[in-house]
């Protein structure tokens, strides 16, 4: 299509960007965010915890969740903290079909992370997959879309074939700690016979108790991974 040769500049003007944060159009030429919304990121900076990058309190090494219980992950952190902006902008991305707030997700996951990311030296990124019901149903895995972005930012391979989700699971918000944990167990699995990768960085949209990531990373270190981390766009405040 001749549109794909136009230059950003000009697509702006006929397809104007919208809020990630608002859902309204942003001004041309005031970069993915309007004005209003550009001050209203939390971001999930220090003092936070080591393992897991929950806010903690300036004496503390480890939120109560990591102190209390040991992780199948190595370590992960997150850009952003999920308040009442991110909750609605996250719903709108996945389900109101908002697949260009990706974009915005991956540029503010690379400035607060890439640091960490680039540390972490993966050899491969890999999406939080969804169950094949639910990826009918929307149209797309909305932590795919971001791994995308990571991947293309940092040269990482990005491989969306190695974990599939073979059981469709009940909804995590809506369960407690444990809860989450039954309802993860043997929710994914490897299919390639074979996984010959060191470390890989476990991408998805939202961290809270961790059991999904855990979950991932039982699977993976089964299959032979060696480290595990992950890399999330927002994360609780709960410790």
């Amino acid at each position: 299509m001749i549109f794909n040769s136009l230059p950003g500049s000009v697509m702006d003007l006929i397809y104007p960007k919208i809020c990630p944060l608002c859902g309204n159009i942003v001004p041309f030429g005031r970069g993915m965010v309007c004005p209003g919304c550009a001050g209203r990121l939390t971001y999930a900076c220090q003092p936070y915890c080591m393992r897991c990058g929950k806010p903690v309190e300036e004496d503390e090494q480890y939120c109560r969740d990591c102190t209390c219980r040991k992780h199948k992950y190595d370590e992960g952190r997150a850009a952003l903290i999920y308040d009442e902006y991110m909750s609605k902008s996250i719903y709108r991305f996945k389900y109101n079909n908002k697949r260009e707030f990706a974009v915005f997700y991956g540029k503010v996951m690379a400035d607060v992370l890439g640091d960490k990311i680039r540390r972490w030296n993966a050899d491969a990124i890999i999406p939080v997959p969804i169950h094949k019901s639910k990826l009918k149903k929307r149209g797309y895995n909305q932590a795919e879309l971001i791994a995308r972005q990571l991947s293309q930012k940092f040269k990482i391979p990005l491989k969306n074939d190695i974990v599939i989700r073979q059981s469709a699971t009940t909804v995590q918000k809506n369960l407690g700690v444990v809860a989450r944990q039954n309802n993860l167990k043997k929710a994914f699995k490897v299919v390639e016979d074979s996984v010959k990768l060191y470390s890989v960085l476990v991408v998805d949209d939202i961290y809270t108790t961790g059991a999904t990531i855990d979950a991932m990373a039982e699977c993976l270190k089964n299959a032979g991974v060696s480290k595990v981390y992950f890399a999330a766009l927002c994360i609780g405040r709960g410790n």
